[in-house]
């Protein structure tokens, strides 16, 4: 008997080979209910006497029955199944199931078992059905497997096992693939676990007859006695064959790890014929080249290469098919060969790009080089005119060339043009004519050489002789005007000695003196350009230095800039002059204020940067050495890529007119390089701009130095007189002397005016114009001179060779030199260990004088 429920999802499995239960019928409900209901009536027309009996016997009868049925269900005998499993076709897919599948309980019993489950697992009947660990228990080689399924089991998990059962008695074995999975998601159905047993012993012979094949496919390509090789869309080779990796004496297994790629066995430019074969969507392309393979021992071998490229849907190469035949043998057994292999070679390896082109400027075919200039250029891949590899202001030139080429015209003149691409690129064709007898396709050969490095450094040589040139204008210049300026401040400083500050006129002459100073410091700006102006270094810890600056820096930059200095640890000292120095670092902050009209930040950094450090660094000019960088950096504007070039040029301006010399940057850069230093500027446009200061690092001489000459005067360019400043501020100091000295100089003016004021504080003065007249008067005096003031640069006998002249008769004759030049401009042409004193000009008076008293005072 069975009873019907609806989607019963507690009850336990039914054993799928017991006959299946006999389905419900509602017929047969509704007639035994229809019979009760007849039977009730009609008891009813008996009566109640007459029907108790009969419907205590009824009672009696349906509570037997409902009793037993309630026995029977405690039992087992009776049992209330769904609907759903008494269908015969959903019973039939598991009964009668490839696999056998089994259901456990909770505590591993076997309550559903298929047939083949039985076959599988080797039971006669349901009665000798066992739970996978007990049919596989003993196995040493599936007890693993098992455990591993069992604790999947236990946690309601998936688990797949493959295993090899040992067949008995030497027979062969069988392979078996074994699953268990949960019954249901609920938790009740979680406990159970359903297992199945697959034999794929047919499946797995395929598989090694497969394996086996393709075993013996790899060995027959291994060892074919042409090379094989594989590139993948990176350029990386993904196979190589066992000839191939011979010929090239490589290990199979470093290629195999994709430790080489396409240009490590191809020699020169041969890798950029097969990457830029043209694209066509959805095609197969197979090619033929000629090229040289490079060995691991860097010796070459040529080959021809049969490479075979598919192009996907939208174009994108996949991994190419490369057959190498090796061309080594015909080079010596056939001439003809051989040839042709020489000439391949010369091809592909010689430094020009070289293509054949029709009429329309398409490319017929090309070496190795021009298919490598493509890619640098960026070219597309799909497009076969040389024309797009120039620029279209200059295409029209080669479109010319290709034309008289293609006319018959012999002597076609090389064009210079500049080429396509993010980067400025120049390069040089040559074009020449085919003979249209031998070849239709083909109206000319162009030969490219690319000039783009001889360009640049033509460039770099016209711009640093035009340096040279401006810097020796300019020198000369502030010679020539710094005598007169010499002129004007003595002669300045005679009528301020005779007017006093009451007199109407001394303002107009302090205006002059004034004047006189700031032309004196634009022209020690032109000789800082020029590298001529005089430095007075000093070791200077550079931390100290811009320490001292970070106030008059704040006051420059303003309030709108943030300034911040990051100073790096332990400084090497360097030896600068530091006026020059202030005047450098300045001159920087003032144009990134200039740079940052709405604000921003000035950043200076400090560093150390070793020898190592500054070889690696790669700019051009700078040795590597051990050097102080010093970094102004900011927030700007930055530096268009035209007039980057052109800053440290004298009178380059970008202010507008009346704001700027011009002279700001070129000064910082004369006196940066005076110093034998170097400076570079990376800057983008909007993106700021830094300026990189290299100093030499000092190394503190062991040995002691020599007594250095005494210098007397205006130090340079800093606005700051020191040992004069100090003079003039002690009015009473007494400047007066005696003593006869000999003033040597060619501007006559500044001559007179220079012995007057020497005459009026004492001295005897002996004029002459230049060093042959100086001689001379030195012999009239005979030996009565105590001083010679004597100009650098003079006609016929200049200051050096008088000063020789004059030791060689008076050793201890003492010297002071005048000059608009630099000390160092002439300290070298003389005798090593002449002592002598240096006066720079423009001079005062007061300056003069002091010089002259304070040489004259040293012992002979």
């Amino acid at each position: 008997m069975t009873a019907e429920t609806d989607h019963d999802l507690t009850r336990e499995p039914v054993a799928a080979h017991e006959p299946s239960p006999r389905s419900g019928s509602i017929a047969l409900v509704l007639l035994v209910a229809a019979g009760l209901v007849a039977v009730a009536v009609g008891l009813m027309t008996l009566g109640r006497a007459q029907a108790q009996p009969y419907i205590l016997g009824i009672l009696a009868v349906l509570a037997m029955v409902g009793l037993f049925n309630l026995f029977a269900f405690a039992a087992g005998i009776i049992r209330f199944v769904d609907r759903s499993l008494d269908d015969p076709v959903m019973g039939r897919i598991a009964d009668h199931a490839f696999d056998g599948l089994a259901v456990t309980d909770p505590r591993g019993h076997v309550v559903y078992s298929n047939a083949a489950y039985l076959t599988l697992t080797g039971a006669s009947g349901p009665q000798e059905v066992r739970p996978v660990e007990r049919v596989f228990i003993g196995n040493p080689d599936v007890s693993e497997a098992v455990f591993r399924l069992l604790k999947a089991a236990r946690e309601g998990k998936r688990q797949q096992e493959e295993v090899r059962i040992s067949g008995h008695d030497g027979s062969q074995g069988r392979w078996l693939r074994m699953r268990v999975r949960p019954l249901g998601t609920g938790k009740r159905e979680a406990k159970y676990a359903v297992w199945s047993i697959s034999d794929i012993t047919r499946d797995r012979e395929r598989q090694e007859d497969v394996f086996q094949e393709l075993q013996h496919a790899i060995e027959y390509l291994d060892h074919a006695p042409c090379g094989f090789f594989s590139v993948n869309p990176a350029g990386e080779l993904a196979y190589v064959n066992a000839t191939l990796a011979n010929w090239l004496d490589y290990d199979l297994a470093e290629i195999g790890s994709g430790g080489l790629k396409l240009t490590d066995i191809v020699s020169g430019d041969g890798a950029s014929l097969l990457t830029a074969i043209v694209a066509v969507p959805g095609e197969v392309k197979t090619e033929v080249f000629d090229i040289d393979l490079r060995m691991r021992t860097g010796k070459t071998m040529p080959v021809r290469l049969y490479h075979k490229l598919a192009f996907g849907a939208d174009g994108a190469p996949g991994p190419s098919r490369t057959l190498v035949i090796s061309r080594a043998r015909d080079e010596r057994s056939d001439p003809d060969r051989a040839a042709e292999v020489r000439f391949m070679r010369f091809f592909d390896h010689t430094p020009m790009a070289i293509a054949t082109v029709d009429r329309g400027g398409n490319v017929v075919r090309a070496n190795a080089r021009y298919a490598k200039l493509g890619q640098a250029l960026g070219l597309d891949s799909a497009s076969k005119s040389i024309f797009r590899a120039v620029n279209s202001r200059d295409r029209q030139l080669l479109i010319t060339a290709i034309n008289q080429a293609a006319e018959g015209q012999a002597d076609v003149a090389p064009v210079e043009v500049a080429l396509e691409g993010t980067k400025e690129r120049w390069g040089q064709f040559f074009v020449t004519p085919v003979d249209a007898a031998e070849n239709e396709a083909e109206a000319a050969i162009v030969h490219m050489l690319e000039t783009t490095e001889r360009r640049a450094l033509e460039n770099q040589i016209n711009q640093s002789q035009k340096m040279e040139t401006v810097g020796q204008l300019a020198g000369g210049i502030a010679h020539d005007f710094n005598n007169v300026l010499s002129a004007i401040m003595m002669a300045n400083d005679f009528l301020l000695n005779a007017h006093k500050p009451t007199d109407p006129s001394f303002q107009d002459i302090m205006q002059i003196k004034q004047n006189a100073t700031r032309a004196a410091t634009l022209v020690r700006q032109l000789l800082a350009f020029s590298r001529r102006q005089t430095l007075r270094p000093q070791v200077l810890d550079l931390g100290d230095a811009l320490s001292d600056l970070a106030m008059l820096l704040r006051r420059l930059i303003g309030e709108k800039v943030k300034h911040e200095t990051i100073h790096g640890r332990d400084l090497w000292p360097v030896k600068v002059d530091v006026s020059q120095f202030e005047q450098v670092i300045v001159n920087l902050a003032v144009n990134a204020r200039d740079a940052m009209p709405d604000g921003g930040k000035l950043i200076i950094r400090t560093a150390n940067v070793t020898a190592e450090e500054a070889a690696k660094l790669a700019y051009k000019g700078m040795p590597a050495a051990d050097y102080v960088r010093i970094e102004v950096a900011d927030t700007g504007t930055g530096i268009p890529a035209d007039i980057r070039d052109k800053i440290f040029e004298p009178f380059f301006s970008t202010k507008e007119v009346g704001k700027g010399t011009g002279l700001g940057l070129s000064t910082v850069y004369g006196i940066v390089k005076q110093t034998g230093g170097f400076i570079y500027v990376d800057s983008e446009p909007g993106q700021g701009t830094s300026f990189h200061i290299f100093l030499p690092r000092h190394h503190a001489e062991p040995e002691v130095q020599e007594q250095p000459a005494a210098v007397v005067g205006a130090a340079n360019g800093a606005a700051k007189e020191t040992a004069p400043a100090a003079a003039e501020a002690k009015p009473r100091t007494d400047l007066t002397g005696q003593g006869t000295i000999l003033l040597v100089e060619d501007e006559e003016g500044l001559r007179a005016l220079n012995a007057r004021g020497l005459r009026s504080r004492g001295y005897t003065v002996v004029e002459a114009e230049n060093g042959v007249e100086a001689m001379e008067a030195l012999e009239e005096q005979s030996g009565a001179i105590d001083l010679v003031v004597s100009d650098v640069v003079m006609p016929e006998m200049d200051g050096p060779t008088l000063l020789k002249a004059m030791r060689e008769k008076n050793p201890d004759i003492k010297f002071i030199f005048v000059s608009g030049y630099a000390e160092d401009a002439f300290e070298k042409s003389l005798p090593e260990g002449q002592q002598f004193d240096f006066l720079p000009k423009p001079f005062t008076l007061s300056q003069l004088v002091a010089a002259v008293k304070e040489t004259m005072a040293k012992a002979g």
